[in-house]
């Protein structure tokens, strides 16, 4: 289990598998302007060992954990769904070498990938196939390899079971290549008698549907399809933050932050929606928060010294301002990956899949929302009528408008999610779908002036550190004006933005 993380290697991967007989002959490419030459490389034998959970966790989400030996790639593979972004034929490919101890342990940085979905639970052998494949390279007039076209003779087993046996044809395009590329070649193989594969992997088709379950229907009502979306995004967002993955640590934020929101919305409507899952989606949210507060402090700030002249930068200001956010955000990144390899995150997660599989199962009747817009909706005036007597206070300046202000942010940030899981399929159509998007607006309002807030109090800090240093503290200042003069902009716009948003609510309840 103790494997080198810095030893794993992500790739993504297009292909397209297809159904053929022992009698179905080869294809040809010839005559297809996009290929200019074919190299048929030896026969490869591949034989590989899958991993899943008891419950075939992995397989549900359409996961594959093996460990195979033979060909150049050899290893430990973890095979991903890519995204809706990138089509049904394409997936990530995590991949880690073998150890030279012959170990066939599950590796610790390839069980972190998917330690979201099996958590705590044993990983063990749950299938293994062995296959002989014929590899043809496709090459361009330039000489550039375009595609892989694999002729696969497979022999498979699971745990206990019969073996089985069958031939398959596997179209992969190599790295940068168009996908439309692939329709083109396709064609060439059902031509020569192949049919789209009836399997996603050569592991599903092993297990067969009646072991891997379906995906259940989601549920009716919107509420609870949409935190039924959420969750399966939070599992989605968990690996990207493992990875590193640019702004995976703000999306999984808000991810965690909508299903709060969601669940705070219908009290009682949900079996697990007790102050206990809400408090540890708060502390998760405030968690991910560390590292994401540095992230937006170091982009704030290397955006904003970029724009001012260099004879308004003096002293060793980007230093303190962007690069220690940056050793911020490592120092929450780590604290992150800690917490989502907890025991306690795992038993939240646990009650998350309770909390779906519940709504499934009994979601009642379809559910308007004008109620909860409405209520949600009324918690954002009050809060904006606190807010407009503070301004006129002179002596409710300051620190306590600026909170005023935070809160309608909040407020409005939850009529958003609301609103967003009231339209249709979250997409922000009809009614519901503009107050979502009049909500956002007024929550990005807000959110630039609290930034301003967050901002202003850390550049205080840093230049008095600066200043003790005996440092030159222009730069900080100018930074520190800035600010002041966008929560000024920020709060002239916000009665614009709270008419828009009555408007919407208006028409929408």
């Amino acid at each position: 289990m103790g494997a080198d993380p810095g030893r794993t290697s992500r790739f993504t991967e297009t292909e397209r598998k297809f159904e053929v007989v022992d009698s179905t002959v080869t294809p040809s490419f010839d005559g297809l302007s996009v290929v200019a030459r074919v190299e048929r490389l030896p026969s490869q034998s591949l034989d590989a060992v899958y991993f899943d959970t008891s419950e075939f966790d992995l397989a549900r989400h359409r996961i594959t954990l093996r460990r195979r030996t033979g060909g150049a790639d050899e290893g430990w593979h973890v095979k991903l769904p890519a995204g809706t972004a990138f089509g049904p034929d394409t997936r990530t490919e995590i991949r880690h070498p073998l150890g030279d101890d012959d170990d066939t342990s599950v590796p610790a940085s390839i069980r972190d990938v998917v330690l979201a979905i099996v958590r705590d639970r044993a990983l063990a052998p749950v299938a293994r196939i062995s296959t002989l494949r014929t590899v043809e390279v496709l090459h361009d007039a330039d000489d550039n390899q375009i595609a892989e076209f694999c002729d696969d003779d497979v022999h498979a087993s699971a745990v206990g079971g019969d073996e089985q046996r069958w031939r398959e044809w596997e179209l992969e395009l190599a790295p940068g290549i168009d996908a439309k590329l692939l329709d083109r070649l396709a064609n060439r193989l059902y031509d020569a008698g192949a049919r789209p594969a009836g399997h996603g992997s050569k592991l599903a088709r092993t297990l067969g549907t009646d072991t891997v379950a379906e995906t259940p229907p989601a549920p009716a009502d919107p509420l609870h399809r949409a935190v039924s979306i959420l969750v399966e995004e939070l599992l989605e967002w968990d690996r990207a933050v493992r990875a590193d993955s640019a702004d995976a640590v703000h999306q999984m934020r808000v991810t965690v932050r909508k299903i709060r929101s969601l669940l705070q919305s219908a009290p009682g409507s949900f079996a697990e929606s007790d102050e206990w899952v809400l408090d540890e989606l708060r502390e998760l949210g405030a968690v991910l928060g560390v590292a994401r507060d540095a992230e937006v402090l170091a982009e704030r700030y290397e955006a904003a010294l970029d724009a001012l002249p260099a004879a308004q930068v003096r002293g060793p200001v980007r230093q303190r301002l962007v690069d220690g956010a940056r050793k911020r955000y490592q120092v929450g990144w780590k604290r992150s990956l800690a917490a989502l390899r907890s025991p306690r995150y795992f038993r939240l997660l646990d009650a998350l899949d309770r909390l779906s599989a519940a709504a499934a199962a009994d979601s009642g009747p379809a559910d308007s929302g004008r109620d909860r817009i409405g209520g949600a909706y009324r918690r954002v005036r009050k809060a904006a009528k606190t807010a407009r007597k503070m301004a006129k206070d002179p002596d409710a300046h300051g620190a306590h408008l600026d909170e005023a202000l935070h809160r309608i942010r909040k407020r409005a940030k939850r009529l958003r999610y609301t609103a967003a899981a009231s339209s249709k399929d979250m997409q922000g159509k009809g009614s519901k779908g503009k107050v979502a998007a009049r909500a956002k607006a007024l929550q990005t309002l807000l959110g630039d002036h609290q930034d301003s807030v967050v901002s202003r109090s850390h550049l205080v800090r840093e230049a008095d550190q600066a200043h003790a240093a005996g440092e030159d503290t222009f730069t900080y200042g100018l930074l520190y004006q800035r600010e002041i003069e966008l929560a000024q902009r920020c709060e002239a716009q916000l009665d614009d933005a709270l008419d828009r948003l009555a408007k919407a609510v208006k028409r929408a309840t």
